[in-house]
């Protein structure tokens, strides 16, 4: 099925322990300063893709990193793959800036997102 609905995995979001410990061990990974920085969210770009970590625990903490599908529209994307048989985990919501992200899972639990600009 050719779709230009999605434009790829541009985004990871890793849970951690510590965050502070992590910034570091990921600004040495990555070879640059973290362009977010808040105690709630930390975040990387590196060549187009974004790596952010969130405190394990959290209220918007994923249980293990999650990837994050970037889609054009982003309840037709929610709508066709629960019609394909996923279940929405987190409904869209914005995050700030009018991003929108969802989470589903697939039928053998994996967690997928989906991000919207």
């Amino acid at each position: 099925m050719a779709d230009s609905s999605h434009q790829g995995i541009k985004t990871v979001l890793h849970p951690v322990t510590d965050l502070e410990k992590a910034k570091a061990v990921y600004t040495a990974l990555l070879s640059v300063a973290p362009q977010a920085d808040s105690p709630y969210y930390v975040g990387f770009d590196v060549e187009g893709q974004h790596i952010g970590l969130v405190p394990a625990g959290g209220p918007q903490s994923p249980d293990s990193p999650v990837a994050y599908w970037h889609v054009t529209d982003i309840e037709a994307k929610l709508a066709e793959v629960t019609a394909a048989g996923a279940t929405v985990r987190e409904a869209a919501h914005d995050v700030g800036g009018g991003r929108l992200v969802a989470t589903v899972t697939d039928p053998d639990g994996n967690v997928l997102g989906l991000l919207q600009d």
